[in-house]
């Protein structure tokens, strides 16, 4: 029988994925996916053949759970934001601002401290130890040195 191209074809697709076919999506390996969802950051159901089937929503929540990796959000308040989306929904742009607004004093301290760094970084070179008085990166003024030899971390 031929085909009719005037009439539109549709493929429907699947309400549900498997892990492999959410990993292929996402570009995330199965075993992260596993490793998210034994930490509350995405979900399953079970078939009765006790398969994972994740809903078309988890695409978008591994999506944020990877941009917010890239740029430094750990794992804990990556999933303690992703309480505040809603279930059974894809994340909208409204949703993806609550939740970056939650990110962005922390971000901002980074780069700020990140850039920093990057501008005092040549005076450190060869020096090796951080507990110099002169270090301005690690231990300004020499404060920690009240504390013992060798080198401190001042967090």
């Amino acid at each position: 029988m031929p085909i009719d191209h005037r009439m539109p074809v549709t493929f429907d697709a699947p309400p549900e994925l498997s892990v492999g076919q959410l990993a292929a999506r996402s570009g995330v390996a199965v075993s992260a996916l596993h490793f998210y969802e034994a930490r509350g950051l995405i979900h399953s159901v079970r078939t009765a053949g006790n398969q994972r089937r994740y809903p078309r929503s988890m695409l978008r929540r591994v999506a944020v759970i990877k941009v917010a990796q890239r740029v430094g959000v750990p794992l804990a308040a990556i999933g303690e934001a992703l309480q505040a989306l809603p279930e059974g929904r894809t994340p909208t742009v409204a949703d993806w601002r609550r939740l970056s607004a939650r990110w962005r004093a922390e971000l901002d301290a980074r780069i700020h401290a990140l850039t920093q760094l990057r501008d005092q970084l040549d005076g450190c070179i060869g020096c090796g130890c951080l507990s110099l008085k002169a270090c301005p990166l690690r231990n300004a003024q020499d404060a920690l040195g009240q504390t013992g030899p060798g080198p401190h971390f001042e967090d």
